[in-house]
């Protein structure tokens, strides 16, 4: 009973450590930008007690920042050998493409610019309006070039501009299974597969089908999933074909669907 009373008296105050802490560092976060407003200083703002002194550590983080892109160039290289049909995932869902040398290009320049950034001056207003265009004009063509090494730049025109038909939308099958293993269906029939990894994948139309080994009632059978191809919250159906019954079906969602046979 005891023990019982201080494991819950432990528990409860190891859980309250997060807003306690939560609170305190955002009070004095808030406290130390109302300093550093008023005094148009930051380091007036942080004062003594500042752990790093900015220039150090502007420089570090700046290091680092050349390192992951540094890393992800190696990476995105690795990927493209390993998995050459699969998107690098840059900005989620946008980065769908396989990844090209656009997408390693584009890395490997932001890289170089990290690095350049490294031992430069902290920011400043610039001392003319000259100064003024010509850091604006570096930024602008900067952009330009990102953008133009941007598969995703095309992604998101492409969605803005009009809606294509799911007859011939490209949805990635590693996407189509993500978005099943997280839904209603899977959980539920997810104790009757022997496999996780299915061993047939089809398309008809706008749904994308994935059938996997299982077993009901101790007979084989084949626990078939539809994924609707859609980009957020696709719908899923599922159902069970049983090799020694016939075909049959049943569905977790609102209307069966039929199972059709896999070339």
């Amino acid at each position: 009973m005891l023990g019982t009373a201080g494991g819950n008296v432990l528990g409860a105050s190891r859980e309250v450590q997060i807003p306690l802490l939560a609170a305190l560092l955002i009070g004095g976060c808030a406290a130390k930008a109302r300093r550093a407003l008023s005094a148009r200083s930051i380091e007036a703002g942080i004062g003594p007690t500042a752990v790093f002194p900015l220039r150090p550590a502007a420089h570090a983080i700046r290091s680092a920042t050349a390192l992951l892109f540094g890393t992800a160039v190696g990476a995105l290289h690795e990927l493209r050998a390993r998995q050459p049909d699969a998107g690098c995932g840059c900005f989620g869902d946008l980065s769908d493409t396989p990844v090209s040398w656009r997408v390693m290009t584009r890395s490997a320049l932001l890289c170089a610019a990290a690095i350049a950034a490294i031992g430069v001056p902290p920011l400043h207003r610039p001392a003319s309006a000259g100064q003024a265009l010509t850091m604006l004009a570096v930024a602008a063509t900067e952009l330009v070039v990102i953008a133009i090494l941007s598969p995703e730049v095309g992604e998101i025109m492409v969605r803005l501009g009009h809606s294509e038909p799911c007859e011939v939308r490209r949805v990635p099958v590693s996407r189509t299974l993500a978005a099943l293993h997280g839904s209603a269906p899977w959980r539920h029939y997810q104790h009757h597969l022997l496999a996780t990894d299915p061993i047939d994948v089809w398309r008809e139309e706008c749904w994308q089908y994935a059938a996997f080994p299982g077993t009901v009632d101790g007979r084989r059978v084949e626990v078939v999933f539809a994924v609707y191809l859609e980009p957020r919250h696709p719908q899923v159906r599922a159902g069970i074909a049983d090799p020694e019954a016939g075909a049959r079906s049943r569905d977790d969602s609102a209307a069966a669907f039929p199972l059709p046979v896999s070339n």
